[in-house]
C-alpha cells in the first residue's frame, strides 16, 4: 500500500484531462493572485550565487506541498481542525489519524486512502460555499499548520523570493485553500486541484482530475506559457516520485525529503538533494545556505474534506 493515494492517477502518461485540471488550475491561480512584494527578507548566503539567478523575471519556483514544504498530509492536518468544529464524528478523525501515521511513516502514497478520501468529499462539499472553505482554512492554518512548516524549504522558497522571482505552490489540494497557504507564507500564488464551482458554490464535481502526478506538469507548462517563463531556467521541489513529470520540466529539479524511488531517479539524473527530516546535508551543493534555518511559517491546504455538520 502507498499514503494518500486517492490521487495517485491509474495512468502516468499526461491524458487530456490531465490537460484540462493543469490548465484549470493554473487560470485559476493568476486570476486570484497578486504578485506579493517579498518582505522581511530572510539573510540568505547562497552557495552557488548565481542561482538563484537575481533579477531574472523568466525564471520561477514551484514547490509540491505535502513532505516538502509542511510535515505530513495537508489534508489529514485539516481534518483536526474539521473535527474540532464537529464536522465529523469520532470515528472519522480515527481513520484521518492513521492515514495520516502511515504517510508520515511510510512517506508514500496509499490509494485506498486517497480515493476513499476523494470520494466522499465531492459528495461532501456539494451545497456548499467556496467561502466558507476558505475561511475554515484561514482559521486551521494557525491552529494546525504553523509549526509544521519545513524551515529549509521555507528558506528555498525565500532565496527565490529575495532573487526577484515568482513562488508557487503546486498541490492536489483546492486551489482556493492552496492560496491561502501560499498567501500566509509569502508566496506568489498556488496551483490546485479545481473543485467546479456556480455562483460560489460547489457543485460536487472536479474540473478535469485532481492536481496530481502529470495533471502537475502540465498546470506548470500552462502558468509557464501564461506568464513567460524559460522553464529552463526555473527550478522545481519535490518529495514524491509522482512529481518526477513536473520535475523534469525544469531546467533545476531539486528533491527534498524524497521518497525512495525520487531518491534513486535523483541519484540517477545528478539532481540536487535535500532531507530535512535526519539533518543530513545536501547530496550536491547549490542549495541555499539558509535552508537549514529558515523561519518556520504556517501553512495549511485541506483539501476537499469538508464534511456536513453534524445535525
Amino acid at each position: 500500500m502507498a499514503a494518500l493515494g486517492w490521487l495517485t492517477p491509474r495512468r502516468r502518461s499526461a491524458t487530456a484531462r490531465s490537460v484540462l485540471a493543469g490548465e484549470a488550475s493554473a487560470e485559476a491561480a493568476r486570476k486570484s493572485t497578486q504578485a506579493l512584494d517579498s518582505q522581511d527578507a530572510l539573510d540568505v548566503s547562497l552557495r552557488e550565487p548565481q542561482f538563484p539567478v537575481h533579477g531574472d523575471a523568466m525564471a520561477a519556483a514551484f514547490f509540491d506541498l505535502d513532505n516538502t514544504v509542511m510535515q505530513g498530509a495537508a489534508l489529514f492536518h485539516f481534518g483536526r481542525g474539521l473535527y474540532k468544529r464537529k464536522f465529523f464524528e469520532t470515528r472519522d478523525l480515527v481513520r484521518f489519524a492513521w492515514q495520516q501515521a502511515w504517510f508520515r511513516l511510510a512517506g508514500v502514497e496509499d490509494p485506498e486512502h486517497m480515493q476513499e478520501a476523494r470520494d466522499s468529499a465531492l459528495s461532501i462539499v456539494q451545497g456548499h460555499r467556496v467561502s466558507e472553505l476558505m475561511s475554515i482554512g484561514e482559521e486551521i492554518y494557525d491552529e494546525y499548520m504553523a509549526e509544521r512548516i519545513w524551515p529549509g524549504t521555507r528558506a528555498l522558497a525565500q532565496a527565490h523570493l529575495d532573487a526577484g522571482q515568482k513562488v508557487w505552490l503546486v498541490t492536489a489540494a483546492p486551489v482556493e485553500i492552496a492560496q491561502v497557504i501560499a498567501r500566509r507564507l509569502g508566496l506568489t500564488g498556488a496551483l490546485g486541484t479545481v473543485a467546479e464551482s456556480v455562483d460560489g458554490v460547489y457543485t460536487g464535481k472536479l474540473v478535469g482530475e485532481p492536481l496530481h502526478g502529470p495533471a502537475k506538469a502540465e498546470a506548470v507548462r500552462a502558468l509557464a506559457a501564461a506568464e513567460n517563463l524559460d522553464l529552463s531556467r526555473c527550478a522545481a521541489y519535490s518529495d514524491s516520485h509522482n512529481d518526477i513529470p513536473m520535475l523534469s520540466l525544469v531546467g533545476h529539479p531539486y528533491a527534498i525529503n524524497p521518497d525512495a524511488k525520487l531518491r534513486r531517479h535523483a541519484h540517477t539524473l545528478d539532481w540536487r538533494l535535500r532531507d530535512y527530516r535526519t539533518g543530513r546535508k545536501a547530496a550536491k551543493v547549490g542549495i541555499p545556505a539558509a535552508a537549514g534555518v529558515g523561519a518556520v511559517a504556517g501553512g495549511t491546504a485541506a483539501a476537499i474534506a469538508l464534511h456536513r455538520r453534524r445535525r
